[in-house]
């Protein structure tokens, strides 16, 4: 892979791994990058613009409001003239900015303006990493479609260990060769996601469902997008923005699901991430269930839900590649090995979901991708790196050029 001839856009944000992006751009110049760089006013008290302009062999903008500056190239023109703006070190203060939309300085309003991909590389003391605040803002910046790169583990400036560790710059070089260069193995190929819970209705106000957060699902969905597939995500009701250039379709019933899906054949593969409700009720009432003193707890008759994975695997317009999910509580793998056989499907991937294993409406995952092949257990790791390991094995799969 050649990143020469690209261009990036390297915010310096404030916090002692700043010196670590001198060394990007020296490892970025060394590929033949134009890096052009924002420094903060919190990033200037570590280095010098002086520094930064020797090794990018341009001017280093630091200041919203010169005039000089906005005449020769304006905020707007500034980031969306980089193919990629990469922020290193990404503090937490630079990342609440961009996950609310603030635009206070220049380098907050060139994140704003720009239609670029965003590569963030966190660097901060570990409390500041896992606190509340930060986490929510990388999960609101994850679902607006910022990737991010780290933090890694080990000793901090302050004498902490622990996540907050910025990301070496060879590392972070990788990631822009990925992000930039990323070879369109999936190109001119058509592919069908579900994703999230199905409510089931009782009433107008009371409904069955689960806890699938969906974002296992929508980072598939992103990932198949990545690779240049035509990606819809069919999906349940979650709190998750739609991930970019994919078609979303949203329903609430399994049955739902089912018509969309099958309305979205044929496809080359087909990846059932969605939770369905096994069960509904078998009829819905059409006013709110009234609770009065002394009346018995009304009987619920069930009815069972259409078997979305079963029939798509068996459809006279079955995808070339069929993905079903098995979210287990016990026997992962042996229950995963047994619904592959069942449902006809190629594939299983199988994860546990037991209340200790934090999967269900987390960031992690720890799957087990199961095929007539065999088993392959894969480590725990965020569910984008999980989404993105999938699609190169569906690449691979998929390799025969599409008709």
């Amino acid at each position: 892979m050649s990143l020469r001839g690209k261009s990036v856009l390297l915010i310096i944000g404030g916090g002692i791994a700043a010196y670590k992006s001198l060394e990007l751009v020296r490892r970025l110049r060394e590929r033949g990058v134009r890096v052009r760089a924002i420094l903060t006013r919190a990033g200037a008290e570590f280095v010098t613009a002086l520094s930064v302009s020797s090794l990018t062999g341009e001017k280093t903008w630091q200041d919203l409001f010169s005039l000089t500056d906005e005449a020769e190239m304006g905020h707007i023109q500034l980031s969306r003239a980089a193919d990629l703006l990469v922020v290193a070190p990404a503090t937490a203060d630079l990342m609440a900015k961009l996950a609310q939309g603030h635009a206070s300085d220049l380098a907050s309003t060139a994140l704003l303006a720009t239609d670029k991909p965003i590569l963030l590389a966190p660097a901060m003391n570990v409390r500041m990493w896992n606190h509340a605040a930060t986490q929510r803002n990388l999960a609101r910046l994850t679902a607006d479609g910022v990737i991010s790169i780290g933090p890694n583990e080990g000793e901090m400036a302050c004498g902490e260990f622990g996540p907050g560790r910025m990301a070496e710059p060879e590392e972070i070089v990788e990631a822009i060769e990925t992000l930039l260069v990323r070879k369109a193995t999936l190109a001119g190929r058509k592919a069908l996601v579900t994703a999230g819970p199905t409510r089931e209705p009782l009433d107008p106000v009371r409904y069955l469902a689960n806890r699938s957060s969906g974002k296992q699902g929508y980072a598939i969905a992103a990932a198949l997008a990545e690779a240049g597939a035509d990606t819809t995500l069919v999906s349940g009701p979650v709190d998750l923005a739609p991930p970019p250039n994919v078609t979303l379709l949203k329903v609430e019933t399994g049955c739902e699901m089912l018509d969309v899906c099958e309305s979205v054949l044929p496809a080359d593969v087909a990846v059932f991430a969605a939770a369905v409700a096994d069960w509904r009720p078998e009829s819905r009432a059409d006013g709110k269930l009234k609770k009065r003193d002394g009346d018995a707890a009304p009987l619920i008759r069930l009815a069972r839900n259409p078997d979305i994975l079963a029939t798509i695997s068996r459809s006279k317009n079955r995808p070339a590649l069929v993905i079903g999910f098995a979210a287990e509580t016990e026997n992962v793998v042996a229950n995963g090995e047994e619904k592959r056989r069942r449902k006809g499907c190629d594939w299983i991937v199988a994860n546990d979901v037991s209340a200790e294993s934090g999967v269900m409406g987390g960031d992690s995952n720890r799957v087990h991708l199961i095929s007539a092949a065999g088993v392959e257990d894969w480590p725990l790791m965020d569910k984008r790196e999980v989404s993105r390991r999938l699609v190169e094995r569906i690449g691979a799969a998929l390799k025969r050029p599409a008709e």
